[in-house]
């Protein structure tokens, strides 16, 4: 897997202070991405040892909230497997810390990955332009959620996050169509 870069005291992506890790590698390349560079999973640098290192190096710091995987696609496919295994690391190390993902897939779509089960919230679905509205906390386009996933997985039902109110949804029905309109 490659990056493009490591982001220290960050206060855009995610609640609280964090490090960003700003992957490459993205198959949505949604219109008017605000990251296209990105894109190319073959962009960036290797992620290696001492990029691991310098993300534990934050996370060591008391005011540091947790991580944020954005990029490009965190999980994209190229980059599973290391994310997954960085995400299970960073769980064990640092179990008072928390971990947001940006993901342009569905909750719906990714929802049997093992990656879940360590991402504390996840904001899902590709930017779209004509959804585009100012003001979304933490996402770009009125279709995404921001999702508590591991809490939505114990609870058996979506729990979103729309500006700090709370809309379950029965995991029953993961398909757009859902009664409770998130």
């Amino acid at each position: 897997m490659n990056y493009q870069n490591i982001t220290k005291v960050d206060m855009l992506n995610g609640e609280g202070l964090r490090v960003v890790l700003w992957v490459s590698g993205c198959n949505h390349k949604c219109k008017e991405c605000q990251n296209p560079e990105t894109w190319d999973e073959c962009g960036g640098i290797p992620f290696d040892d001492f990029a691991k290192q310098e993300i534990f190096d934050e996370l060591d710091k008391d005011y540091v909230a947790g991580i944020t995987f954005s990029g490009g696609d965190p999980l994209f496919p190229d980059n599973r497997q290391t994310v997954l295994e960085l995400m299970q690391e960073i769980d064990k190390k640092y179990p008072n810390k928390n971990i947001w993902c940006y993901t342009g897939y569905t909750f719906e779509q990714i929802r049997n990955l093992e990656h879940l089960k360590y991402i504390d919230v996840l904001v899902d679905g590709p930017f779209i332009k004509s959804m585009k509205e100012l003001g979304l906390k933490w996402k770009g386009s009125s279709n995404q959620r921001v999702i508590l996933a591991k809490e939505s997985l114990k609870q058996g039902k979506l729990i979103v996050l729309d500006n700090d109110t709370q809309e379950p949804c029965d995991l029953t029905n993961w398909d757009k169509s859902c009664s409770c309109g998130c």
